[in-house]
């Protein structure tokens, strides 16, 4: 019987380590707006080329825990420039992409990258590239130039 009460504490504990640990790995609204001005700045001074490779590598700097950075351009039906998740959707135009509520998500980063502000958060549901599931995400998106620079926090 005491080995049984033991088996099951240690279960309890080792389950509550992992809801921990995977919480601590969810990225937050302010550290993806701050990855976002990182990579704005990391822009600035390197360039489209180099900024889009750091991006896209997956041992870069711009994916941390489950966040990570996109960009895409301003033009009307503009592709994706850089992805830190999915390297499929480079150079592909996602504007009549909806989300399974219909949102186009894309087209209203493009909105908020071209609004007068250049900046804000569009909400939309999203494969979340760590857990596989379909989740609930607010991405913060901000202009520089022609693109827009974007990194989402799933909720």
């Amino acid at each position: 019987m005491k080995i049984a009460y033991r088996y099951i504490f240690t279960v309890l504990l080792s389950l509550l380590f992992t809801h921990t640990t995977f919480a601590s790995e969810h990225g937050s609204a302010q550290e993806a707006t701050d990855l976002v001005k990182k990579v704005i700045t990391y822009y600035k001074a390197n360039g489209k080329d180099k900024t889009f490779a750091e991006i896209n590598d997956p041992k870069g700097q711009f994916i941390v825990k489950d966040l990570y950075i996109f960009a895409g351009a301003l033009k009307s039906g503009g592709p994706t420039m850089a992805h830190g998740a999915n390297p499929k959707l480079i150079g592909k135009s996602l504007g009549d992409l909806k989300d399974v509520d219909g949102v186009y998500f894309v087209r209203k980063m493009n909105e908020v990258a071209n609004s007068k502000e250049g900046k804000g958060w569009v909400d939309y549901k999203w494969p979340n590239p760590t857990t596989k599931e379909l989740e609930k995400k607010s991405t913060y998106v901000e202009r520089i130039d022609d693109l827009y620079f974007a990194c989402g926090i799933y909720k």
